[in-house]
């Protein structure tokens, strides 16, 4: 039945249309090829999700062997929420694509660039998908080889820079993650996650696999741009393609953090990390990147850099959630990765979009575009609420959960860490606000027209939502505790 091939077909369809997209003649057809592939993903990952929300596990057999001696696709309430993340996103970022990649991107390179971007498609959803350590690892390379590319397309010959960086951190990532994999097959004859789950309790004494667990989580650390390991995620952001750096900002952290959680709570299983000062670190490095980053976040004089640097520090709540290892820690965690895809998805469409029509996002030639541009400003400020936290919008619910887990420990420390980080991301958001409509603008300004509606819509769709996920959440909420479930079900 097409249920159960739905995880292969989520893979398979995105990874046969970029030969396809390379191929097609340039202009708007590989756009409209490429929309089309997103949407299909989007039903598709839909579809998985509801099969699965129930407690359900779909696995596949890749080509009949069995696992562990098989590759096998393992789905469960956990990755097809994460993969539902991704596939939206592609699916939202997709319109927007068509006036920002045509302005960005050299007409003769357009069809590689739309399949370098199904090629990275395809590598995150593998990510999440796969229920074997290396085929994750070889998902991981595929998505990270693709943003490389994309990331170099950037208008600016800094772009190349940036792409390079990302490439040297990427690359050494990698490495540590393949070496941590391999000390774990060399102990366990296995790759089969649900497989190791069951063999590593017997060797969680040996030194080999406490080295391969830290070769891992550095190596995982390293992809999610975990403070202070971040150093690559700066310069990608601020000089890709508009839509790449929404695509990548929305989605490539979130399914590191992924990766992250079925280490801790699948393949070692949550006693592992108890037993080791491994929570003690994801709470450091959670609470330092929180107020590091978001202090950074307020010197940055470029928008796309400061909305970076604000990523860092959201993907130290993230962390810590994991540090806390609790439900509610946890599911503060996963709500927090696709509440994070929404608020930054609109920010980055919103600043995406002063750049359509001024070809800058330096903050100094910003001056009172807010006025002028009032749909894009109106996303900056929402979004902006929902990145702060105000109750009502989606980013409130996430911190709200998080405190709560804090507080559960008697961890006053990381409560008080949360709220000040919200404080300070008021301050780099109204030094956005401030400039957008508070400053005269120049004579050059005068001009400047709102941004078309195929930016527009797609922006005020993920603006949209960050209220309404704000106000009902059964979808984030409801999923993410079954998941959580499904996390801490492993044995200890």
């Amino acid at each position: 039945m097409i249920e159960e091939n739905l995880s292969l077909l989520l893979v398979a369809i995105p990874l046969l249309a970029a030969p396809i997209a390379a191929m097609l003649p340039k202009g708007k057809l590989p756009w409209l090829f490429t929309l089309v592939v997103s949407w299909v993903c989007l039903g598709m990952a839909g579809w998985q999700l509801w099969l699965v929300n129930d407690g359900s596990i779909i696995s596949y057999e890749l080509g009949g062997w069995e696992p562990p001696w098989g590759i096998e696709y393992r789905i469960d309430a956990v990755n097809a929420f994460v993969a539902l993340i991704v596939a939206g996103i592609a699916a939202v970022t997709l319109p927007y694509a068509l006036r920002s990649v045509e302005q960005e991107i050299p007409l003769e390179l357009s069809a590689l660039f739309y399949a370098a971007f199904l090629l990275c498609l395809t590598g995150l959803l593998g990510i999440t998908l796969t229920g074997d350590v290396f085929n994750l690892f070889v998902f991981l390379e595929i998505s990270s080889l693709s943003s490389y590319a994309l990331i170099s397309m950037g208008r600016q010959r800094r772009a190349l820079t940036a792409a390079y960086q990302y490439l040297i951190m990427g690359t050494i990532g990698a490495t540590f993650l393949l070496i941590g994999i391999g000390l774990i097959y060399a102990e366990t004859g296995s790759l089969n996650m649900m497989d190791l789950q069951q063999l590593l309790p017997a060797t969680f004494e040996h030194r080999t696999i406490h080295t391969a667990f830290a070769f891992i989580v550095v190596g995982v650390g390293l992809k999610l741009a975990m403070f202070p390991l971040h150093l690559w995620l700066p310069n990608a952001y601020t000089y890709a393609p508009s839509m790449i750096t929404v695509f990548l900002a929305a989605t490539a952290t979130k399914v590191a953090v992924y990766v992250m959680l079925r280490i801790v709570f699948t393949v070692f299983s949550n006693g592992f990390a108890q037993d080791t000062p491994t929570d003690d670190m994801f709470l450091l490095v959670g609470i330092v990147g929180v107020i590091v980053a978001s202090i950074y976040a307020i010197y940055q004089r470029d928008a796309k850099r400061l909305l970076a640097y604000s990523s860092v520090a959201q993907v130290g709540y993230m962390v810590l959630g994991i540090a806390f290892g609790s439900a509610l820690g946890l599911t503060a965690t996963m709500v927090h990765m696709f509440n994070h895809a929404l608020m930054k998805g609109a920010l980055f469409m919103a600043i995406g979009a002063l750049v359509y029509r001024i070809g800058s996002s330096h903050i100094d030639k910003l001056n009172g575009l807010g006025r002028q541009m009032p749909w894009t400003f109106m996303a900056i400020v929402i979004a902006g609420l929902s990145l702060i936290g105000v109750p009502g919008t989606a980013g409130f619910i996430s911190k709200w959960y998080l405190v709560l887990a804090a507080l559960e420990q008697n961890n006053w420390i990381t409560a008080v860490v949360v709220l000040v980080g919200s404080l300070i991301a008021v301050i780099y958001l109204w030094k956005l606000v401030e400039v957008l409509f508070f400053r005269a603008a120049g004579d050059a300004e005068q001009t400047v027209k709102e941004a078309p509606l195929s930016l527009l819509i797609p922006m005020w769709i993920l603006v949209i939502a960050n209220i309404y996920f704000g106000l009902n959440t059964d979808l984030t909420v409801g999923v993410a505790q079954s998941a959580v479930q499904i996390l801490r079900a492993v044995p200890q």
